[in-house]
């Protein structure tokens, strides 16, 4: 079934966009919401004429948007977590958390246009901030344990990585192995 968008859905599709979908979604679900129309033929001839009208106004939209996406292009998200022994976040971090951060830093970015898969562990992770269409913003995100220090992980990290001495296997040389081989047994 196909169907004009009337607003923006993420995952689905963008406003005045063609898309298909089931027909149990579009009846029970987008037509009755108002969030969608079906695409007849009168239907389409009436999208491309509006979108010929509202051409220069979707031109301004759109460089609205990735002016406000040029101002997020080197930020770093830094979250910091309570964390319990193994690693693991008392709760976990999603698009409400980050929404909220980038609040408080002054970026006011509406929650329903950022897409993260939820962080529950400590680590790296990526945000999609949705502007428009075609303007889409990949977010870093650093989830860090509340009470841990930077320094702290980094010396942590860098004795991990360094094997000490007593870790190493000791090696035996390779002639003492052959010749004791070779060596005749003593009876």
């Amino acid at each position: 079934m196909e169907i004009i968008l009337k607003e923006d859905i993420i995952g689905l599709g963008y406003k005045n966009e063609i898309v298909n979908v089931k027909p149990g979604y579009g009846r029970n679900y987008l037509i009755p919401q108002g969030k969608g129309v079906i695409a007849s033929p009168s239907a389409k001839k009436v999208l491309a004429e509006n979108l010929r009208q509202q051409a220069h106004k979707i031109e301004v939209q759109k460089a609205a948007a990735q002016k406000r996406a040029d101002e997020l292009q080197d930020v770093v998200v830094e979250i910091a977590m309570k964390v319990s022994a193994t690693g693991v976040t008392y709760g976990s971090v999603n698009a409400n958390v980050v929404a909220e951060e980038l609040k408080k830093r002054g970026f006011d970015i509406d929650r329903k246009i950022i897409t993260m898969r939820d962080a529950k562990h400590l680590g790296e992770f990526e945000a999609i901030v949705h502007f428009y269409k075609d303007v889409e913003v990949k977010l870093p995100i650093v989830v860090v344990a509340e009470n841990a220090p930077k320094e702290e992980v980094v010396e942590e990290t860098a004795k991990a990585e360094v094997p000490s001495v007593e870790e190493a296997p000791a090696e035996a040389p390779v002639e003492e192995a052959i010749d004791e081989e070779n060596a005749p047994a003593a009876e």
